[in-house]
């Protein structure tokens, strides 16, 4: 039985989220947003990007997988790959 964090919890404390969260606010980055906070979408991303997922659909799919873990990983839900794909074309900056 693990007696610590996970190795990615650790590696998100590196991340201070009250600074996230003042850019957050300053951008209104949660703006019109129910669920699936600006947060959340970041700890899903990053967890795409370290263990090198290639997908949307592939990082939904694995942190499904690991239903029982999300809390201990920092994620507050899992969502669907819709969900996430319209998070992120919002998320992408306009010129």
């Amino acid at each position: 039985m693990n007696s610590g964090k996970y190795v990615f919890r650790q590696m998100l404390d590196f991340v201070n989220q009250y600074e996230f969260n003042k850019c957050v606010r300053r951008y209104s980055g949660n703006y019109r947003v129910r669920d699936f906070k600006c947060w959340n979408q970041f700890v899903q991303l990053l967890f795409g990007q370290i263990t090198s997922l290639d997908s949307l659909r592939s990082i939904c799919t694995c942190l499904k997988a690991h239903e029982r873990q999300l809390y201990h990983l920092g994620v507050k839900q899992s969502v669907d790959h819709t969900t996430f794909s319209r998070a992120n074309e919002d998320f992408i900056p306009t010129r």
